[in-house]
């Protein structure tokens, strides 16, 4: 697989895994994360993870971009996968930069297209939940508690990262 190693590239600021034989540099870039606040009749969805990180933690429908899909089809297809659930989307609420991982999350505002919601197979189980039923202590990621009281809070732009970490560094 070729001679990598680290230097940095002539004209760049920064080490890059470079091909020692041809010159080819990996770049390592931030991966999207897509997923949605949806909302029905004033309750949440949210679902149970069945997977790793954070196995048996509440979150909301989300997850990486595939190629070749926009960010509005990657926002509908993890609703898909995580809840069966299919959404019309009402907007973007938030972006949120999480340093720590590498990662740019786009959180959409939605509702359901189409009535019904069952666990998809990264799911051990899907609900919606009133405001005071979330269970807080059981949610997966920073990011969550930031979109859902993005969304209690009705902002009418986009948000970004609360003041407190700007760079989504903090963590758990």
């Amino acid at each position: 697989m070729g001679n990598f190693a680290h230097r940095t590239p002539e004209g760049e600021d920064r080490e890059r895994l470079i091909c020692g034989d041809c010159g080819y540099v990996a770049y390592e870039n931030p991966k999207i994360v897509v997923g949605s606040v949806v909302v029905e009749e004033g309750c949440i969805l949210l679902c149970r993870r069945a997977i790793e990180p954070r196995r048996g933690f509440w979150t909301l429908p989300a997850g990486y971009m595939e190629l070749g899909e926009t960010i509005e089809e990657g926002a509908r297809r993890e609703a898909w996968e995580e809840a069966r659930a299919r959404l019309e989307l009402d907007g973007i609420l938030a972006i949120y930069s999480i340093a720590r991982i590498g990662q740019v999350q786009i959180i959409y505002r939605a509702h359901l297209a189409e009535p019904g919601i069952d666990a998809g197979p990264e799911s051990l189980e899907v609900r919606f939940f009133a405001w005071e039923d979330i269970p807080w202590n059981e949610i997966a990621f920073p990011s969550v508690h930031w979109a859902l009281k993005a969304w209690a809070a009705g902002l009418s732009g986009i948000a970004g990262n609360p003041a407190e970490d700007p760079r989504g560094v903090a963590g758990l």
